[in-house]
């Protein structure tokens, strides 16, 4: 049998690789430890994995004692979920007509999409508050979801995936006697499963992560997402409690990490696909 030769730079890649893994995990490693730590072995400036006095007092108090965060988490699980479902659907839909379909305006389009990506969120920030005031939407989940039903930057994604799309593909589905929209929803559509998982992903993360809209479109407490809920939550511990902030980010992670392990399959055939490319 032949022994395939590593070479040095391989080894040293890997090296540097498994190195910055290390330093990367360690830090979230440590506060799911932390979450089952009493105060006191916190504070006491101990880096080590495994808590000394395991308790799990600090998960009883998050959903025991304050009793608006499982409210808080499962506002965020709605608003993420189904904004994820919008904006695949309406990204996915719009980067296949600038890709394939030809209407009157398509390029004005298509560069005007290009300008308005340049345009920093922060400055759309009080107009979108004045329009959804005049509306009526003012805390309500849909000041959260409508303004966020597209992203731009994943309508160019799909549409580039779908400008190297066979055309082949869908001239034998219009043979078979498919329609525009049976194409697009029984064959385009789980062709692109890996674009689509791509986007999922970072289009739930954006919603689960975003902490400046609700601070701004909503006011009653029971409506709180949990990024807004956790602020809310350290003022009534009376400043930061790092045993219930462990605690709270961890049940905050785990939706991510979650999303990521379903997705991860998909995921890493669009990477696959970009680096062959």
């Amino acid at each position: 049998m032949k022994r395939k030769k590593i070479s040095f730079s391989r080894i040293l890649m890997y090296i540097v690789l498994i190195f910055y893994a290390i330093i990367t995990i360690y830090p979230f490693l440590w506060a799911v430890s932390a979450s089952f730590k009493p105060l006191a072995e916190i504070v006491g400036g101990e880096l080590q994995l495994l808590p000394e006095n395991f308790t799990t007092e600090n998960y009883e108090y998050i959903f025991g004692r304050s009793s608006l965060f499982s409210k808080w988490f499962l506002n965020s699980v709605f608003v993420s979920s189904i904004g994820t479902i919008i904006n695949v659907f309406l990204n996915t839909m719009a980067g296949y007509a600038l890709a394939r379909l030809s209407f009157p305006g398509k390029y004005a389009i298509y560069y005007l999409f290009l300008a308005l990506i340049m345009v920093p969120g922060q400055v759309l920030l009080i107009p979108n508050y004045l329009i959804l005031r005049n509306l009526g939407l003012m805390d309500s989940y849909s000041a959260l979801i409508l303004p966020a039903a597209i992203n731009l930057g994943n309508i160019f994604m799909m549409r580039q995936f779908f400008v190297s799309f066979p055309k082949d593909v869908e001239e034998a589905a219009a043979i078979d006697g498919f329609g525009r929209f049976q194409t697009f929803f029984r064959i385009v559509m789980p062709v692109a499963r890996p674009s689509i998982s791509t986007q999922a992903v970072f289009v739930f993360m954006g919603f689960w992560n975003e902490f400046m809209k609700p601070m701004l479109y909503l006011t009653s407490p029971d409506k709180y997402t949990l990024t807004l809920g956790l602020q809310t939550f350290q003022g009534q511990t009376g400043g930061v409690r790092w045993d219930y902030s462990m605690a709270a980010s961890v049940i905050t992670t785990l939706p991510i990490i979650i999303i990521y392990i379903i997705f991860n399959k998909y995921f890493l055939q669009r990477v696959q696909g970009d680096v062959e490319k």
